[in-house]
Order: structure tokens, then C-alpha cells, then sequence
């Protein structure tokens, strides 16, 4: 009997997922999907984020360890922060061009950018901010019938809960102080960290401190932490092998209930979001398609030459079928972990490393879409960005998605305070907030083809890649071939 390999069996039960969905909205079924099905999806993310956090404690433990000598760790860690750094400049980078010259905000009609427009100056006129493009469209008298109809209708307008509540999470991320960030990688309690997934920096922290302090001690008593260390990891990564059996059930369970949420009833709401934000949508995925299929292979092929381009999809195609299931580098970690070291070769000792902090401060594809955004709302309410405010959402883009792990719904957030960098109307993210949680899948997979790529740089150039082009990657979640 021929053997489906794993990431197919994933892709099937991704498009059976779809096809229910349709079904089920189609039948009148969504809430039964929502309340029978969706539960297990929850299961499974909750599954692999309950492995997630002590496998990237134990892991970095074990791989500080491993390297036995502390500058060669602080040579690793400046080159893993440095191309990660790069790797998000490219992200953010390509995302501005690709704005730029498709200028989706742009393609809808005049008559509707300009009431945006003016919508746009009340908002900065009643909170005293600049219109930097020293455009006014208040004070032309042409527009005095639609400036006092839209005054009246803005007056009435109430801002969503949950755009709200994303808001002054934001401002309590910008207000804070400029060491903020420092402070909160720090844990006052590690055990509080080890619960909470959002705090998964603090736990980083205390494991390279746990790590590093084990080198220091006599071996006769370091040696019996080490092997537990290494044991728990080996039974960390059975479980991920066990679940990842269940995933092909659980992806579909997972997409069903997105989908049927989306839709409800009535399968023409989730084209109809589409519609509305096609293009906005199709430079998103456009910019994401490239970062993964062109960027990425291309600095594989520069620096590390031995992985070919489709080995390295076949290598890591289950952690990116899993990451656009889960929407969540925390939750897919566990299986980028075994798929990097298994699959590419990469060194246990670089991959406990190097991926823990890249599912942590790698967000390359959060930070393209941010761009791409910022510079839509832009166009769609008839406001031309500077050249100097475009180098602020770099910066501001790129320093954000550092900084982004441990606050909740991070893209939107870290969104946010990108508009407010360059002075436009945080509100705004509603407009774009129906299209995201598609969009967020994609994204995910491009953060995980980053960390898997920064990786195999690391690894290469620290000599531990041992890629063997005969390895067959479909045997890597199989429990019988690894005992």
C-alpha cells in the first residue's frame, strides 16, 4: 500500500477543511461546525503550544551545553540577531516597493478617496496632528457641502470594541519607556513565564542564564542536569511525533471552523470580504509568495549552497502547512524544531538555539504586511507618504516586530503604533480587519520559512549543517522509524 507522505495528508485535510465549510454554510450547518468541529482545532493549537514552551526551555538549556564554550554562544547569538535583523529590513523593504508600485489604495473610486480625505483632516484637526503632505482639502470651499455632511456623520461614529481595545493596548506599548522592553525580559518569577506564552522571552532569558551557569560549575555536578535536560527533551519531541500523527483530523477541524466563522450562514460574506480588499489582499500575498519562494532560496543559495531549492520545500513543507493551519510560530515551533534538525541537518545545537529565538523576534511576514498596510490606508484616504516617512515604518516596522512577542494579537497591535508613527488614524485598522485572520496563515508561514532559513545560515557557517540530499523527510513524525 503507497505511503501518503505527511505534509500531503495535511494539505488534503487543509482543502477537505474548506470544502466542509462551504458545505456546511451552504446546508445551514456553520454552527454545528462552529460547536462540534472547530473544538478540536483548539485541541491541537493548545496541544503543541502545551509542548511549545518547556521544549524551548529544555532545549535552549540543552544546546548552551552543548556548545561548551561561552563566547562561541555569543558570537552565535550576534549572528542569529543580525540576520534575523536583515532578513526583516528585505520583508519590510519588498513590501514598500510592491505597495508602491501597485498602489492598491489608489484603484478605488475618486470620489470615495476624497471623502476619505476629508475624513482624515477632521480626525487630525480634532486631535491636533500635523497633516504633513500640506494638502488641505477643509479649506477648499469646492468641498464645503461634504465637509459639513461628513463632520455630522463622523460625529456619530463609534469605533469598534474590539479595535478599541487594541488601541490602548498599543498606547500602553508606546507610552512606556524606552528600556520597557529590556525590563520585561527579565522574569520576577520564573514560573510564571514557564505559564504564560506570551512571556516567551522571559523564558528564553532564564534558560540561556540556566545554561550558561551549568558551563561554570564542576562536570561531575553538571553532567546529571544535562542528561536530564537531554531526556525530556527526547521525550518532548516523541509527543510532538505522537501528535503530529492526529494533525491531518485537526488541520481540518482547524479551517472548518475558521471558515464557517467567517462565513456564517451565508458562504458570499467571506467573497465579499475579498472583494472589497482584493488587492489590498493580493500585494500582501504577493509580497509573502516572494519572501518565501524568491528571497529566502536566494540567500540559501548565496550563503549555504548545499540545500537545492526544492529540497529545502520538501524538508520543511509539514512545519509551513502546519504554520498556516495554526497561525501561530509558538505553537508550530516544536515541528520546525524536528523538521530543521531532522529534515536539513541543521545541529541540535543550533536549532535549540537559533529557533526558539526566531519563533520569538522573527516576524518577517508581520512586518511586510505592516508596510504594505501603513502604505494602503494611506492611498486610500489620498495621502502621499514622504520618502523620510516611509524610512520611519522600516524602522519603526522593524524594531516593532522585536519587540512584538509578548504583547497579544501582536500584528494588529505593533500595526497600530506603525500609523502612529507617521501620523495617521489608528482607527484604521478596521478597515483591514476582515481580511486578517487569512492573511495572519500566510504570514505565520513565512515566519517559520525565516527562522528555518536563518537556521541553516547559522548552522552552515558555524560548520554543524550535515544535509543529506538521500534523507527521507517523510519518515521524520513517523514513531515507529524513531523510536
Amino acid at each position: 500500500m503507497m505511503k501518503i507522505a505527511l505534509h500531503w495528508k495535511i494539505l488534503i485535510g487543509l482543502a477537505l477543511g474548506v470544502i466542509w465549510a462551504i458545505l456546511s454554510s451552504y446546508l445551514g450547518w456553520s454552527q454545528f461546525t462552529i460547536d462540534w468541529i472547530e473544538p478540536f482545532g483548539t485541541i491541537f493549537i493548545n496541544l503543541l503550544k502545551l509542548i511549545a514552551v518547556p521544549l524551548v526551555f529544555f532545549s535552549i538549556i540543552s544546546g548552551v551545553t552543548g556548545l561548551g564554550d561561552p563566547s562561541s554562544l555569543g558570537r552565535m547569538g550576534i549572528r542569529t540577531l543580525a540576520f534575523y535583523f536583515v532578513t526583516t529590513i528585505l520583508a519590510v523593504s519588498l513590501g514598500l516597493i510592491l505597495v508602491n508600485t501597485i498602489s492598491p489604495g489608489k484603484i478605488v473610486d475618486e470620489d470615495s478617496r476624497v471623502d476619505n480625505r476629508i475624513r482624515y483632516e477632521l480626525w487630525a484637526d480634532q486631535n491636533q496632528i500635523e497633516v504633513k503632505d500640506n494638502i488641505h482639502f477643509l479649506q477648499d470651499v469646492k468641498y464645503a457641502d461634504r465637509i459639513e455632511r461628513l463632520s455630522e456623520s463622523e460625529a456619530l461614529v463609534v469605533i469598534d470594541p474590539e479595535v478599541r481595545a487594541k488601541m490602548e493596548i498599543a498606547n500602553q506599548t508606546k507610552e512606556a519607556g524606552p528600556l520597557q522592553q529590556l525590563v520585561e525580559i527579565i522574569p520576577s518569577n520564573i514560573f510564571g513565564a514557564l505559564s504564560d506564552n506570551g512571556k516567551m522571552l522571559q523564558v528564553i532569558f532564564f534558560a540561556l542564564f540556566f545554561g550558561i551557569s551549568l558551563l561554570f560549575i564542576p562536570q561531575d555536578r553538571g553532567v546529571p542536569v544535562v542528561n536530564f535536560v537531554n531526556g525530556v527533551m527526547e521525550v518532548l519531541l516523541k509527543m510532538v511525533d505522537l501528535i503530529m500523527q492526529a494533525a491531518p483530523f485537526f488541520v481540518f477541524a482547524l479551517l472548518a471552523g475558521t471558515i464557517s466563522k467567517m462565513a456564517g450562514d451565508d458562504v458570499s460574506k467571506v467573497l465579499e470580504i475579498f472583494k472589497g480588499l482584493s488587492w489590498y489582499s493580493a500585494v500582501v500575498f504577493l509580497g509573502l509568495v516572494m519572501m518565501i519562494f524568491l528571497i529566502y532560496p536566494l540567500i540559501l543559495k548565496m550563503i549555504v549552497r548545499v540545500i537545492p531549492y526544492k529540497g529545502f520545500f520538501k524538508a520543511m513543507s509539514p512545519a509551513q502547512t502546519l504554520a498556516f493551519s495554526t497561525s501561530s510560530s509558538a505553537a508550530t515551533l516544536p515541528v520546525t524544531m524536528e523538521c530543521v534538525e531532522d529534515n536539513l541537518g541543521v545541529d541540535k545545537k543550533i536549532t535549540s538555539f537559533v529557533l526558539p529565538i526566531g519563533a520569538t523576534v522573527n516576524m518577517d511576514g508581520t512586518s511586510l504586511y505592516q508596510a504594505v498596510a501603513v502604505v494602503f490606508l494611506a492611498q486610500f484616504h489620498m495621502i502621499d507618504l514622504s520618502l523620510a516617512q516611509q524610512l520611519t515604518i522600516v524602522l519603526t516596522a522593524t524594531l516593532a516586530s522585536i519587540g512584538s512577542a509578548a504583547v497579544p494579537s501582536a500584528g494588529l497591535v505593533m500595526l497600530i503604533i506603525v500609523l502612529q508613527s507617521v501620523g495617521l488614524n489608528p482607527a484604521w485598522i478596521a478597515i483591514i480587519l476582515p481580511v486578517d485572520r487569512i492573511l495572519d496563515m500566510c504570514r505565520t508561514v513565512v515566519n517559520v520559512t525565516g527562522d528555518a532559513t536563518v537556521s541553516s545560515i547559522i548552522a552552515a557557517r558555524e560548520n554543524l549543517l550535515n544535509y543529506r540530499p538521500d534523507h527521507k523527510t517523510d519518515d521524520t513524525f513517523d514513531p515507529d522509524v524513531n523510536p
